[in-house]
C-alpha cells in the first residue's frame, strides 16, 4: 500500500476522469481530471516557494472547493496540513501558526489585513491570500500560472510515518494541542470507513458540513474521493439545500443539531429520502428523542459512531444490523477498544462505566512539539481517549460522557449523559446540557441547562425537577435548573461545558 494518503485516494479514483468529483448547487460540476490538474497546480506552487515537504501550510478561510484542492496539493507535496476555524480571532490564529510552525499562512483577502502581521510576528515566512471564488487570491493565481508550467506530477512521501495534516484540539481544558496524523493513519481510516460503511463508487454525499474539522475533512471528503464518489457540495448546512438535493443522493453526514432540525421539518418525507442508502451522525452525542424522531419521519435509522480528532473513526452502529438508539456500536475494522478503570487501570466488567482506551492504525502519532502531553494520554501503546463507556451484553458500547465531565455528589458518580438523555424526553423540553457546580454540602451540584421547547412557555423549574424525581435516583436529580434560549456550542455542536460551568459558577 502507498504511505501517500493522495496516491491512495487516486488508486479508487473511477476509470473515467471525467465523472464528476463534486458538484455545486447552482449546477458546475468539478471532475476528476480536475481534481488531478488542480492539486498539482497546488503542489508545484508550494515548491516554487520553497515549502519543502515535512513543513507545515496553515490555512483559516471559509468552505470551498479550492480548500479542498489545497488539503489535496499539500498531500501530494507532502507538506502538513494545518487548517484554521474560520471563526477563530487573530490572537487564535497566531497560535496555531507558531505552534504548528507553519511555513506558508493563506487567509481570504477580506482579512489580510488584520492577519498578515499576526502570521509574520508568529514565524510564517511566506503569507498568501485564497480567496472564495477560486481565482482572485494570490496564492490561486501562482498555483493557476506555476501548474500549466509544471504539468501534472506527485511527490513521494518519504520517512518514517510522514505527517498528512495537523489538527488542533478545541482546547477546553488548556492550550488547544496540534494532534499529528500521518498519512498512514488516514490511510488506514479511509480503508476503514470504506469496509464498515459499504462505500460504492456510485454513492452521491450530500456534503454539508465544514472542511477545517476531521468529520467533514477525513470521514466525509476524503472517504468519498477514495472510492471514487460523487459529492454535493454545499457551501454550508442549509435545510432548503438538503430539501432540494437529498432526492438525488445516497449519503448524508450530518452532526446531531442538523439532524433535530431536519427530524423537524415537515418537508423531510419518506419520499424525499428514497434514494438514500445511509444517514450518518457524529461529532456529539445523538439524543434517543431525535434518533426516534428522524426515524418516524424518513423511516431511515441513522447511524451513529464515534470518533476524535485524535483518531478518527473507532467505534459505528452495524452498517447491517440494529442500530441501537443512544449507543455508538462495534469497534470498526482493525480498531481495539477497551473500557479501564483510570485510577486501578484495570478492564472494568461488562456494564460497568470505564474510560474508553483505543488501539490501532488510526491512532494519531502524538501531540506536535509536547512530547509531555503525548506521554500523559498513551499507556502501553493505548491511548486514553478521555470519555467514559460502558458497553452491554451484545457488545454495543455507549458513551456516558467526557471524565473531565463527571459530577461526584455525595461521593457518588453522576454521567451527564444519562441525565441529559431523561431531561430529553420530558414534555417541554427542547434541549439541555447538565454539569456539576461546586457545592458547600455536596463536594459538586448536579445543575440542568435547560431550552423551553416552542410553546412551553410556562414550564418551571420545579416542575421539570419534579418529572426528573420520577425517572431518575434522587442523587441524579438536578438541584438547580437554569432556563436558556441557546446552548454554546463549537463548530461541530458539541456543547461548551466548560463555558457553562464558567457562567454558573459565578452566579
Amino acid at each position: 500500500m502507498t504511505e501517500n494518503l493522495y496516491e491512495y485516494l487516486r488508486e479508487g479514483f473511477p476509470a473515467d476522469l471525467q465523472k464528476p468529483a463534486l458538484r455545486h448547487p447552482d449546477g458546475m460540476a468539478t471532475s476528476y481530471a480536475d481534481v488531478m490538474a488542480r492539486s498539482s497546480g497546488v503542489a508545484d506552487a508550494l515548491l516554487s516557494l520553497r515549502v519543502a515537504p515535512g513543513e507545515r501550510v496553515a490555512v483559516q478561510a471559509e468552505k470551498s472547493e479550492d480548500f479542498l484542492m489545497l488539503y489535496l496539493g499539500c498531500l501530494r507535496a507532502g507538506t502538513p496540513f494545518v487548517p484554521i476555524n474560520p471563526t477563530c480571532t487573530a490572537t487564535e490564529v497566531g497560535y496555531y501558526v507558531r505552534d504548528s510552525g507553519a511555513e506558508l499562512f493563506l487567509c481570504e483577502p477580506e482579512r489580510l489585513g488584520d492577519l498578515e502581521e499576526t502570521a509574520r510576528g508568529a514565524g510564517a515566512k511566506h503569507v498568501h491570500t485564497f480567496a472564495l471564488d477560486g481565482k482572485s487570491g494570490s496564492f490561486q493565481k501562482l498555483a493557476a500560472r506555476v501548474g500549466a508550467e509544471a504539468g501534472t506530477r506527485s511527490v513521494t512521501v518519504t520517512g518514517e510515518d510522514p505527517l498528512a495534516a495537523i489538527l488542533y484540539t478545541s482546547g477546553t481544558t488548556g492550550a488547544p494541542k496540534g494532534a499529528m496524523l500521518t498519512h498512514f493513519n488516514l490511510i488506514a481510516n479511509t480503508h476503514a470507513l470504506h469496509r464498515a460503511w459499504g462505500w460504492r463508487q456510485n454513492d452521491v454525499l450530500l456534503h454539508a458540513l465544514p472542511l477545517f474539522h476531521v468529520h467533514g475533512l477525513f470521514v466525509a471528503a476524503t472517504a468519498a474521493l477514495g472510492i471514487g464518489a460523487t459529492m454535493i457540495f454545499l457551501p454550508r448546512f442549509d435545510p432548503d439545500l438538503v430539501v432540494r438535493h437529498l432526492p438525488s443522493v445516497s449519503l448524508f453526514m450530518g452532526v446531531p443539531t442538523m439532524y433535530h432540525r431536519l427530524a423537524h421539518d415537515e418537508r423531510i418525507t419518506r419520499d424525499l429520502c428514497r434514494s438514500m442508502r445511509l444517514f450518518v451522525s457524529g461529532s456529539a452525542p445523538l439524543s434517543v428523542a431525535d434518533f426516534a424522531a428522524f426515524q418516524e419521519r424518513t423511516g431511515h435509522t441513522i447511524l451513529e459512531r464515534y470518533g476524535m480528532t485524535e483518531t478518527n473513526m473507532n467505534i459505528s452502529n452495524p452498517l447491517d444490523g440494529e442500530r441501537k438508539p443512544g449507543m455508538i456500536g462495534f469497534p470498526m475494522p482493525d480498531v481495539e477498544v477497551r473500557l479501564v478503570d483510570p485510577e486501578a487501570k484495570i478492564d472494568v466488567a461488562e456494564g460497568e462505566v470505564g474510560e474508553i482506551w483505543v488501539r490501532g492504525p488510526n491512532v494519531f502519532a502524538g501531540y506536535f512539539q509536547a512530547p509531555e502531553k503525548t506521554e500523559e494520554c498513551f499507556v502501553d501503546g493505548w491511548f486514553r481517549t478521555g470519555d467514559l463507556g460502558r458497553r452491554d451484553a451484545e457488545g454495543y458500547y455507549e458513551i456516558v460522557g467526557r471524565a473531565k465531565d463527571l459530577i461526584i455528589t455525595g461521593g457518588l458518580n453522576v454521567y451527564p449523559a444519562e441525565i441529559e438523555q431523561t431531561l430529553a424526553g420530558i414534555e417541554g423540553v427542547e434541549d439541555c446540557a447538565v454539569i456539576g457546580l461546586p457545592h458547600a454540602d455536596w463536594g459538586e451540584q448536579v445543575t440542568a441547562i435547560v431550552i423551553r421547547a416552542a410553546g412551553a412557555g410556562s414550564l418551571t423549574a420545579d416542575e421539570l425537577m419534579a418529572a426528573a424525581r420520577e425517572r431518575l435516583a434522587p442523587y441524579k436529580c438536578p438541584r438547580r435548573i437554569e432556563f436558556v434560549d441557546a446552548l454554546p456550542r463549537n463548530a461541530m455542536g458539541k456543547v461548551e461545558k466548560a463555558r457553562l460551568r464558567q457562567t454558573y459558577s459565578a452566579s
